[in-house]
């Protein structure tokens, strides 16, 4: 944040159906030197409800109430994977900063509207992945990136659960989870994203995607898929993501694996959330230091502030909406590809 004394942030909400909003707004609460909740916008009584008895500013049933009503800086959008597209536009045109919540869209021609509106606009749009504020993830890309390990050649991810509603999400989190249309597809969409994401930010976009889509019938009222791996293909590298909403317990959940010529590094978010990097002299793998991040990189909302704070910064990598946008298009490929049976190039037509 700038040392320079300047008016709050004017921060407005639209949609309040998706879980991570509130772990996001008691982050943004907590910089309320920096920027202050004026309102927010979902069809939802109830959340709305939730939203008053915690924060300030007004509600609204519709979204674009609110920002008719209030004198905004940006939006946070939490609202299920379609309707953030068309709240993204319509913030974008008003001259609104944008924090979408992962994975961006749920579709790629909606990932390319929402790209093409804050372009034209000038105004950020910043995708965020909770896995981006891990610093121990933070500092494998920055050590991969830089050539510590040598020459990239597979980037592997596993995220995975027993299952929304097993969970503990709320009704109107899974209400559209659980819908083709609102989340994109189901388990692929909302986990296979994380590793598509990665693999383009390691290694850029794929020759080709592969991959299968499995409803194992665990899940009887589930008609979409609950399992998903896809395969990026790249002239000398391979990337693989994995997604699950039937996994029990958490061995092997969220770990991931970039390995290079020269090494490997592990990231593990359990047990001290550490960082693991074998050699040929390690070939056992030690734990490394993980540095400190610096405060704009702490959270999602920090992140976001800085960034319209200072319109020089460079969003960070995981966080760009270019590469959100790529990624969306690994997944859209991945779809077609477990849909008819065949590998898909990339770009899309």
């Amino acid at each position: 944040m700038s040392n320079h004394p300047k008016k709050k942030l004017r921060i407005g909400v639209l949609g309040l159906h998706h879980d991570h909003v509130w772990s996001n707004l008691e982050e943004l609460a907590r910089l309320d030197d920096h920027a202050e909740l004026v309102g927010a916008g979902d069809p939802h009584p109830e959340l709305r409800d939730q939203y008053g008895a915690h924060y300030g500013g007004d509600t609204f049933p519709e979204y674009e109430a609110l920002l008719d009503a209030e004198e905004l800086d940006a939006v946070y959008l939490f609202g299920s994977n379609r309707v953030n597209e068309d709240l993204a536009v319509m913030a974008c045109e008003r001259g609104l900063h944008c924090l979408v919540e992962k994975p961006m869209a749920s579709t790629l021609a909606g990932a390319d509207r929402m790209l093409a509106a804050s372009e034209k606009a000038g105004v950020r749009l910043v995708i965020n992945w909770p896995f981006a504020w891990w610093p121990q993830l933070q500092h494998a890309i920055s050590l991969a990136l830089s050539g510590e390990i040598g020459q990239l050649w597979q980037v592997k991810y596993r995220a995975a659960h027993e299952g929304p509603k097993e969970l503990g999400c709320s009704k109107y989190f899974c209400e559209w989870l659980y819908d083709e249309e609102l989340n994109g597809a189901g388990a692929l969409m909302d986990y296979c994203c994380y590793g598509s994401l990665l693999a383009q930010v390691l290694l850029g976009k794929p020759s080709s995607v592969s991959g299968v889509k499995l409803n194992t019938g665990l899940k009887p009222d589930l008609k979409l898929e609950d399992n998903a791996i896809l395969v990026m293909s790249y002239p000398q590298a391979l990337a693989t993501t994995e997604a699950s909403w039937t996994q029990i317990g958490k061995l092997t959940a969220y770990t991931t694996v970039i390995y290079g010529s020269e090494g490997t590094l592990m990231v593990e978010p359990r047990h001290g959330a550490a960082l693991f990097k074998a050699t040929a002299d390690d070939p056992e793998g030690v734990e490394i230091p993980v540095p400190g991040v610096a405060p704009d990189l702490a959270t999602a909302s920090a992140h976001f502030l800085h960034l319209i704070r200072n319109p020089e910064a460079e969003a960070h990598t995981l966080c760009d909406a270019v590469h959100g946008r790529n990624a969306q298009e690994i997944l859209e490929a991945g779809l077609i590809a477990s849909r008819e049976g065949r590998s898909v190039g990339l770009p899309l037509e």
